[in-house]
């Protein structure tokens, strides 16, 4: 089965995030343990933990259908130790908060150099980061995003998510999620059959399916290749249609949370129809019917 949904909103509290995903006709979403944009919270209280039980089981998600994001602000790669340390802290409670939740994985961005250090003494903190908040932490797996490769973020080729890959301790808690928005600014073809199997062999040959964690169903304001992270609404921008159906009836997305971080959230139950009306055979209409009442949604900004 396909399981298809968007970046949820928490408003209101973390526990309205499956009736939101619920209200749009998710059958897989994503969302923030805490607000993104800072580097402390407040600790969950028992209600809190509670109720979002509740709701995950009422809405009919199974915890690993559900991908939390982490926060901007967190560097693991950063060259600046202190920096580095403030941001694995922060790491290290977006992990727990997981956990209480009784999530499964933690999608992340894997982190920049900032132009002061090379890629690979970069990748190289990054790695050593998760292997120690691994050793902190249990149950949550770590998903690294494909990135479009603005600035100084490492991320954008295959090889980078391999080499972290590689040197994490516990291969069983580490994955990758595939962005197409971001791929495909990294100079990743998807447009065509022929590219869209070219860019999964090599996705398979360099990473491999088994760590498929996640996917983030962008279309692209921007060119290939462009390293630029723009995102655009499903169909609208430069990827257009084709990729999301070559995705929905590709076998080696079965199971896999994919989540829309389009620019309208507005247009997500669409999308979410459009998603499914592309695959063969196409979902029970149940999985893609909308709730009429409306709950608020959250688009994810571009990446920082």
């Amino acid at each position: 089965m396909k399981l298809v949904g968007a970046h949820v909103s928490i408003a209101g509290g973390i526990f309205n995030a499956p009736l939101n995903a619920k209200a749009i006709g998710a059958t897989a979403f994503a969302l923030f343990t805490k607000n993104q944009r800072r580097w402390r919270a407040k600790p969950y209280d028992p209600e809190t933990i509670e109720r979002f039980s509740i709701n995950l089981k009422e809405a009919g998600y199974q915890p690993e259908h559900v991908l939390p994001h982490d926060g901007y602000l967190i560097n693991l790669g950063n060259p600046d130790p202190d920096k580095r340390a403030q941001s694995w802290h922060a790491f290290i409670d977006e992990l727990q908060r997981c956990s209480q939740l009784g999530l499964t994985s933690l999608n992340i961005h894997p982190g920049s150099h900032l132009s002061k250090i090379t890629e690979e003494q970069c990748l190289a903190a990054i790695a050593e980061s998760i292997n120690s908040a691994l050793q902190e932490t249990s149950n949550v797996a770590v998903v690294l995003e494909t990135t479009a490769g603005q600035g100084s973020n490492v991320g954008y080729r295959f090889e980078h998510l391999a080499d972290i890959i590689e040197m994490v301790e516990d291969k069983s808690r580490i994955g990758v999620c595939l962005d197409t928005c971001h791929i495909f600014a990294a100079g990743y073809d998807i447009r065509t059959r022929t590219a869209y199997e070219k860019t999964m062999s090599e996705f398979d040959r360099v990473i491999g399916f088994s760590y498929l964690r996640g996917v983030h169903l962008n279309d692209a304001k921007v060119a290939l290749g462009a390293r630029v992270d723009r995102h655009q609404s499903l169909g609208k921008g430069t990827l257009g249609l084709d990729p999301f159906g070559f995705i929905m009836n590709d076998p080696r997305f079965e199971e896999i949370p994919m989540v829309l971080e389009t620019i309208d959230e507005v247009l997500w139950p669409q999308e979410i129809c459009r998603l499914y009306s592309l695959a063969t055979p196409k979902a029970p209409a149940a999985q893609r019917s909308p709730q009429k009442h409306k709950i608020a949604v959250l688009n994810p900004r571009d990446e920082k």
